[in-house]
């Protein structure tokens, strides 16, 4: 299956640059460009993709309004991956509450940009730990649990709850299965059947979903 990428940057070279690599990877074709926010939302809807790389500060329109605007539309649900030059980025709360699907910092090696394409494509989360520790210090600045979603956690077992909270510490399916001793499809059944549950389009909303809950809270 080939994964279908849009790239929203407002620089050229990087544009071409990323373009030029991703074009090159036998399951990842590049189907189109943008300039900035409104150009990646138009086409986004035009084109359709699979995955969206989408640059943080843009001008019109920067990446988390484009990113809300493309997850609302109800048209179709593309991953996107936010692209920053800083792993202390602003925007890496906000810009996962609005669905985005990770993170890759811009210094990141052409083969980490295709591997975090593939990965988000699988419908994984993709968080780099230094963004993980600034996101969780967020959620410990914002307070405590959010209580009108809270009560759909009861809709889950025993086990799916605990598949969420591994997941929300940030365990990989096999780090998973090694902890619970069962096999990594088991693991990735029962993480289909809790985004199945919670309404969640992938493991980021997840992590984000156990934090604003209070399942997990920071420093656990």
């Amino acid at each position: 299956m080939v994964i279908r990428a849009l790239i929203a940057d407002d620089q050229g070279m990087v544009r071409t640059g990323f373009t030029v690599f991703l074009s090159s990877q036998p399951d990842i074709e590049v189907i189109g460009e943008a300039a900035n926010g409104r150009e990646a939302v138009e086409r986004a809807a035009l084109l359709k993709p699979d995955v969206i790389l989408m640059d943080v500060r843009m001008p019109e329109m920067d990446g988390l309004q484009a990113t809300r605007q493309i997850l609302t539309s109800g048209d179709f649900l593309p991953k996107i991956l936010i692209l920053t030059t800083f792993d202390l980025d602003d925007y890496v709360y906000e810009a996962l509450r609005a669905g985005a699907s990770g993170f890759l910092l811009k210094d990141a090696s052409a083969l980490q940009l295709a591997e975090a394409v593939r990965v988000v494509a699988a419908g994984e989360a993709l968080i780099a730990p230094a963004i993980t520790k600034r996101l969780i210090t967020e959620f410990a600045r914002l307070g405590g649990p959010r209580a009108p979603t809270v009560r759909r956690l009861a809709e889950l077992t025993e086990r799916e709850t605990e598949v969420l909270t591994l997941i929300a510490q940030g365990l990989s399916n096999q780090e998973i299965a090694t902890r619970l001793i069962v096999s990594e499809q088991t693991v990735k059944t029962h993480v289909g059947r809790v985004l199945g549950k919670l309404d969640l389009r992938d493991r980021a909303q997840a992590i984000v979903y156990a934090y604003e809950t209070g399942l997990v809270r920071p420093g656990e």
